[in-house]
């Protein structure tokens, strides 16, 4: 089981004076880092790639739909072609860095509502993008593992019953779905539920707490949901993703306007910690 951590806490473009802070998270135990690809080229990610083989560390990537100009699922089809261009250069990135998945909300612009709910022609839209990049990434030997988030930041995907629906329409075994506990805990009556209800199609498991802060200090019920994703069969990815009010532009992003660690390592060791703990619990009890 591989224990990563998302970047977006220190950074949304790695460069060669994050490189030390990477090399303490290696040196703390974790099995890989997931990178946000926001920016850049295939060469950046490609240098990245081999920084990352250095320290020993694997990767997966996170990207979004930038605008409401370059959505894959819009009716004008100048603007769904800019769209899938868009993920194109996404899977061009990852593949560079050598990802295990390609992950996040890469359905639809982020903040961009239709006043109602998806459409049908929507999905079917999307659907067939995601296909064809699936198919693209299965070639690479990757993953897709795209991300419901909650009601307040898009319309398109919002539930675990949604993307089971989305994943049947998709019709691709390199398609998954990026589970996160934090929009799950906004959208779901039980993240029990939601687990089964995905089953084997979980390809990462985003673990955030409530506030967005270090797992284990809030109130989202981690021990029930490592239980359900171990009765599931999930041996995917496990990664911490937290947010920090440092960065003024993920802080804008991500709504966080106060400190939610006290630093960095507290961060990593308490995050890697809690994460292991608690799926060797979970191991435990469904075993038992």
């Amino acid at each position: 089981m591989p224990f990563g951590i998302n970047l977006l806490c220190l950074t949304d473009f790695v460069e060669e004076k994050h490189l030390d802070t990477i090399g303490l998270i290696k040196r703390i135990g974790y099995d890989g880092v997931e990178v946000c690809v926001l920016r850049g080229d295939p060469d950046h990610y490609a240098w990245l790639g081999g920084e990352l083989d250095r320290l020993g560390l694997r990767r997966t990537t996170t990207s979004i739909v930038p605008s409401p100009d370059a959505d894959p699922t819009s009716a004008d089809p100048d603007v769904r072609r800019r769209g899938i261009a868009h993920l194109d250069w996404a899977l061009d990135c990852a593949i560079a860095l050598g990802a295990e998945s390609v992950g996040g909300p890469f359905h639809a612009p982020i903040g961009h509502f239709t006043g109602a709910g998806p459409t049908a022609t929507e999905w079917a839209r999307g659907a067939d993008a995601h296909r064809a990049m699936a198919e693209r990434a299965a070639r690479h030997g990757m993953i897709l593992s795209l991300e419901p988030l909650n009601r307040f930041e898009t319309h398109f995907l919002n539930t675990a019953e949604q993307a089971r629906a989305y994943i049947d329409l998709v019709g691709h075994p390199a398609f998954k779905i990026m589970y996160d506990t934090f929009h799950a805990n906004i959208e779901e009556q039980d993240q029990s539920r939601a687990l089964a209800t995905l089953g084997n199609s979980v390809g990462v498991l985003h673990i955030s707490e409530n506030d967005r802060g270090i797992p284990g200090r809030g109130h989202i019920d981690f021990p029930a949901i490592f239980r359900a994703a171990r009765t599931a069969g999930f041996d995917g990815w496990v990664i911490l993703e937290a947010f920090g009010a440092g960065l003024p532009a993920i802080a804008a992003a991500t709504r966080v306007w106060r400190p939610l660690f006290p630093d960095h390592e507290t961060l990593f060791r308490e995050g890697l910690r809690f994460m292991r703990e608690g799926w060797s619990k979970a191991a435990a009890e469904t075993t038992a």
